[in-house]
C-alpha cells in the first residue's frame, strides 16, 4: 500500500509537470502544436519499446525514476522547445511504464491499477491551470521531479524488480483478445474528445477531471467485487443509455462510468501477456496515441447523442471479447 501511494503521487507529479512544461513554458512557441504532437507520440506509442524493454531489464522503479529526471532536465531544455518536448515526452513514457510495471508485480487484481492511474488526470489538470504559479520559481519543478524520483528509491529491494522471464508469446486463440483490448482503448480515446461534452456552461472544469479519475479508480474496486465482465456491462451500458438523454450531469455521469474500464483493459492485457506485462501496459498506451490522431489532425467527429451511445456500445462489444479470461481470472 505504501509503494501505491508514493507511485500514485509521483503519477500526479510526473503529468501537473508535463502540463505545466507546455502551458506555461512552450505554449509560446509558433510551434507549440507540433511540439505537443510529439511529446505525445514519445509519452504514449513509445510506451511499447519501452515496455519491453523495462520488462527485460527487471529494475521497474529505477525505470520510473530515470522518467522522472527526464522530465526534470526539459525545464531548462526550454530554450530548445523541440528538445524539451521530445525528452519531457520520454521521461513521461518511462514513469508511465515503470510505475505500471510494478503495480502488476505486486497485484494480481484491478483496484491497484485504478489507484494508479487515477491521479494523471488530476496532475494534468493542476499543471495546466496553475502554470503560471507552479513556475514561477524556475526550479521549483525540477526540484520536485528529482525529489519524486527519489522518492521512488527509498525502501528495501526498490534496485531489482520482480519481473516474469521475459516471454511475448501469445497461446493460441489469445491474440484476437488483445487486438480486441487494443481497439477499446482507440475508441476510449477518440471517444473522449467529443462525447462527453456537458454543455454545461459554468460547470468548474475540475468536476469533470474528478469524475474522469474517480471513475478510474472505482472501475478497478468493482471489477474485483463483481467480476471484469460484469463491471464492463455496468459501466459502459449504463454509459451509453446516459449519452440518449439531453445533455447534462447525466452526461458527466456516463463520463465516469466509461472510464471505469480503463484499469480493466490493463489488466487483462497483462493477464495475456503474462511474461511481458511492461510490454501489454505499452501496447494499451500506444492504442490511447492512435486514438488521438484524428484529433491531432482536426478531424474528430461532431456525433448526435445517439451515434456516441452506438460508439460505447461497440467498445463494451470488444471489451467482452477482450475479456475472455475473466472466467479464469476474475
Amino acid at each position: 500500500m505504501k509503494k501505491l501511494t508514493v507511485l500514485s503521487v509521483a503519477h500526479l507529479c510526473v503529468d501537473m509537470a508535463c502540463a505545466a512544461l507546455f502551458f506555461g513554458r512552450l505554449d509560446r512557441s509558433a510551434h507549440w502544436w507540433l511540439y505537443m504532437v510529439l511529446y505525445n507520440a514519445c509519452a504514449f506509442a513509445l510506451q511499447l519499446p519501452l515496455g519491453l524493454l523495462a520488462d527485460r531489464l527487471g529494475r521497474n522503479l529505477p525505470f520510473a525514476a530515470v522518467g522522472c529526471g527526464l522530465v526534470a532536465m526539459s525545464f531548462p531544455l526550454t530554450g530548445f522547445p523541440l528538445l524539451a518536448a521530445l525528452v519531457c515526452g520520454l521521461g513521461n513514457g518511462m514513469f508511465h511504464v515503470g510505475g505500471g510495471l510494478e503495480v502488476l508485480n505486486d497485484s494480481d487484481r484491478a483496484a491497484p491499477l485504478g489507484v494508479f492511474v487515477s491521479p494523471g488526470a488530476v496532475g494534468l489538470y493542476l499543471g495546466t491551470v496553475g502554470a503560471p504559479l507552479l513556475l514561477r520559481c524556475s526550479w521549483a519543478m525540477p526540484l520536485l521531479l528529482i525529489l519524486t524520483g527519489a522518492g521512488l528509491l527509498i525502501g528495501k529491494n526498490t534496485l531489482i524488480s520482480s519481473n516474469a522471464p521475459l516471454s511475448i508469446s501469445l497461446p493460441k486463440g489469445d491474440g484476437l483478445p488483445l487486438i480486441c483490448l487494443f481497439l477499446v482503448v482507440a475508441l476510449r480515446s477518440l471517444l473522449s474528445g467529443g462525447a462527453f461534452s456537458t454543455g454545461l456552461a459554468d460547470l468548474p472544469g475540475l468536476v469533470p477531471v474528478l469524475c474522469l479519475a474517480f471513475g478510474k479508480a472505482v472501475g478497478g474496486l468493482l471489477g474485483d467485487r463483481l467480476g471484469l465482465r460484469q463491471t464492463a456491462v455496468l459501466s459502459l451500458g449504463t454509459a451509453a443509455a446516459l449519452l440518449l438523454l439531453p445533455r447534462g450531469y447525466g452526461t458527466l455521469f456516463s463520463l465516469f462510468l466509461f472510464n471505469m474500464t480503463m484499469p480493466l483493459t490493463l489488466l487483462e492485457a497483462a493477464r495475456l501477456l503474462p511474461g511481458a506485462k511492461g510490454t501489454a501496459f505499452g501496447l494499451l498506451t500506444c492504442a490511447l496515441f492512435v486514438g488521438m490522431l484524428p484529433r491531432f489532425g482536426g478531424l474528430a467527429p461532431a456525433l448526435p447523442g445517439y451515434a456516441w451511445a452506438g460508439l460505447v456500445l461497440l467498445s463494451l462489444g470488444l471489451l467482452w471479447a477482450g475479456l475472455r479470461k475473466d472466467a479464469v481470472h476474475g
